[in-house]
């Protein structure tokens, strides 16, 4: 198996990012600068930040360590969906029925900006909007699928209770026994869609400057934004380096950091293709209590991962290849799909999520002055809601309310501290990884 490897003078990232140019970096940043907001990432939450208060009138500079995208958003599965929280039942018994409805209701509308978003600018990232599906691969599984699927009608989501009939019927792999399909929302391409993202924010006006890491922010009347060779002068800060926002200082009792693996097959042959079915190319998520993804891509592979996650203690990030991660994830692949026996995984690569006690992300003001905002936190879910961050951000910003307040007026739950914190991620794990363990023993031996 081959480990991704980097392109001269391109910071090592994800298949996803292939042909991105060093030539079209932007700038560092040298020099002091004064605008009214300074976001500090240029991934989707960052990025779509800078769209939002632009449109607002307000000037933006986006400072970017690397590149943009060169983190969780040019990493992940590229899954579209209106997911929010652990699970919809959790969502429910953790903060009541009406609460939860506006949750859904809140990532429902996420899912529909970034479809608005893709349309609207025109950004070329194979979107298929062919939904997802939660699908169980023992019948050991089926009593959550149909929980979810009973509080996601009280919640009133899209979608549709799949039996195993209607599974074969609508021709996804065996492996996947029983499934909900949410409607809304689909797979595509993150490394195209976040470049987009990336062209859109430089139309607008925002000044991106990159392979400029930040050195300290200093959250006075103005903010100060220091890096190595410059400074910026804002009236408000926005971090959007969600698993990266403790080693900033910041959130270091909230956010747990966490990384996760994923994999890219090689093309499959025609013969494969049929032997798989998969005609509507839904992405699939399985009901593990530490998921597995599995997508196909426009140009005939598959990409899957999760199923396997690594906490470092204190809360640092772990290093992006791990082979007993990837040995885990290939023999996951043969179980799910033993027809693909001869098909070769070609890539690996890891990245950063975080997440927060309750499984939702982190949104709000902080700092001496109130004028830092942080949106973070997606736990493995935040393509949609990294998109809409901007959205949210701005209404915090300039006092508004919108669907983003049912997750800013919420209580937060704080992580105790090392090495309780560690235990802490190591006993939910664990209970996590056991139960998955028991599913797929009793699959593996056919009970």
């Amino acid at each position: 198996m081959l480990h991704l490897t980097s392109h001269a003078e391109r910071p090592e990232v994800s298949p996803w990012m292939e042909g991105v140019s060093a030539a079209e970096d932007a700038p560092s940043l040298e020099g002091d600068l004064d605008v009214d907001v300074a976001v500090v990432g240029a991934g989707f939450t960052g990025l779509s930040t800078a769209i939002r208060l632009r449109a607002e009138g307000l000037s933006v500079a986006v400072l970017e360590r690397a590149i943009a995208g060169h983190g969780a958003s040019g990493r992940n599965a590229g899954h579209l969906t209106p997911t929010i929280g652990k699970d919809l039942p959790t969502l429910a018994l953790l903060f009541g029925k009406e609460r939860a409805s506006a949750l859904v209701r809140l990532v429902e509308t996420a899912v529909g900006h970034v479809e608005g978003t893709i349309r609207r600018h025109a950004i070329d990232c194979a979107y298929e909007p062919v939904g997802n599906v939660m699908a169980a691969v023992h019948p050991k599984q089926y009593a959550m699928i149909d929980r979810a699927a009973k509080a996601a009608r009280e919640f009133g989501a899209d979608g549709e209770l799949l039996d195993e009939a209607e599974m074969r019927r609508r021709g996804l792999p065996l492996a996947f026994r029983r499934g909900w399909l949410e409607r809304r929302g689909g797979i595509l391409h993150p490394g195209r869609y976040v470049r987009g993202l990336r062209r859109v924010a430089l139309a607008a006006g925002a000044r991106l400057f990159e392979r400029t890491p930040v050195e300290a922010i200093d959250d006075g009347e103005p903010a100060v934004v220091r890096t190595a060779k410059g400074r910026v002068r804002a009236r408000s800060v926005v971090l959007g380096t969600n698993a990266w926002t403790p080693s900033l200082g910041r959130l270091r009792g909230t956010l747990v950091p966490l990384h996760v693996y994923l994999f890219r097959t090689a093309p499959l042959t025609e013969a494969q293709v049929a032997s798989v079915g998969w005609r509507g190319r839904e992405g699939v998520y399985t009901a593990h209590e530490i998921l597995e993804s599995w997508r196909l891509t426009d140009d005939g592979r598959i990409v899957g991962g999760s199923k396997v996650v690594r906490y470092a203690y204190g809360g640092g990030l772990c290093p992006d290849d791990d082979p007993a991660a990837l040995a885990a994830l290939q023999d996951t692949f043969r179980r799910r799909f033993p027809e693909l026996r001869d098909l070769a995984l070609t890539e690996h690569w890891g990245g950063p999520i975080a997440l927060v006690l309750d499984f939702l992300p982190w949104i709000g003001r902080i700092g001496r002055r109130g004028n830092v905002y942080v949106c973070a936190g997606y736990a493995g879910h935040g393509l949609a809601l990294a998109s809409y961050a901007g959205e949210m951000i701005a209404d915090l910003m300039l006092g508004r309310d919108g669907p983003g307040a049912a997750l800013w007026t919420r209580r937060w739950i704080p992580m105790p501290p090392e090495p309780f914190r560690w235990l802490t991620v190591r006993a939910l794990t664990g209970l996590f990884e056991s139960i998955d363990r028991r599913v797929d023993r009793a699959l593996e031996h056919g009970r």
